[in-house]
């Protein structure tokens, strides 16, 4: 198995805060459907699709 770069690792931007995340292998499987980089984004990203908080 050849090593790769970190670089070269597919990127994708969270879909709550906005940052790029990379590649993880515990996303190897379900890659196509990941769209927070954390747990926090997750959550933040879940309630700020909802009435604004109010």
């Amino acid at each position: 198995m050849k090593m790769r770069r970190k670089g070269d690792l597919p990127q994708k931007i969270c879909a709550a805060c906005g940052r790029p995340f990379s590649w993880r292998r515990k996303w190897a499987r379900d890659w196509e459907s990941v769209r927070y980089c954390s747990q926090r984004c997750r959550g933040n990203g879940a309630r700020e699709t909802g009435d604004g908080g109010r």
